[in-house]
């Protein structure tokens, strides 16, 4: 009788609910990585007639792949591949990378012409994009949870 009568008082007071304030705090990471990327593109294959469209192309393009570089390194990369036998033998093998992804606060460190070729160095740095994503989303954590 003892048990069943602690049991009931253990499920009154259980299932009581009590109001409470919860008080949140922003927790920032230990460190921040930064990350580099370099892109290439070639002046002589870009299609213009004039070499200095052909130098703003080519800096455009090695902007774009730096880009891509970096959003491999954040992103990774999405592989798809196939390959085809016939006969016991390999006839066709083929193998497509992509990569999505949106970078920002990213910023250009170096851009410059190197032989025949234009280069673009890109630099990230993730101190940055803490600041942008706490401007947009705050994360946050448990401060102080106060029980009325």
């Amino acid at each position: 009788m003892k048990i069943w009568l602690m049991l009931i008082v253990l499920l009154i007071t259980g299932c009581s609910t009590k109001d409470r304030y919860i008080e949140w705090e922003t927790q920032a990471p230990e460190s921040f990585p930064k990350l580099t990327a370099i892109g290439y593109a070639p002046l002589d294959t870009q299609p213009a007639e004039a070499q200095s469209q052909k130098v703003l192309m080519a800096m455009q393009a090695s902007k774009i792949a730096a880009y891509r570089e970096l959003a491999e390194q954040v992103y990774g990369q999405q592989l798809s591949a196939s390959s085809r036998v016939d006969d016991w033998m390999l006839t066709d093998d083929s193998i497509q990378a992509s990569v999505t992804g949106v970078i920002r606060g990213a910023k250009v460190v170096k851009s410059y012409p190197a032989g025949d070729h234009y280069v673009t160095e890109l630099e990230l740095d993730f101190a940055q994009v803490w600041a942008l994503y706490q401007q947009q989303n705050r994360p946050q954590k448990i401060k102080e949870i106060t029980y009325f």
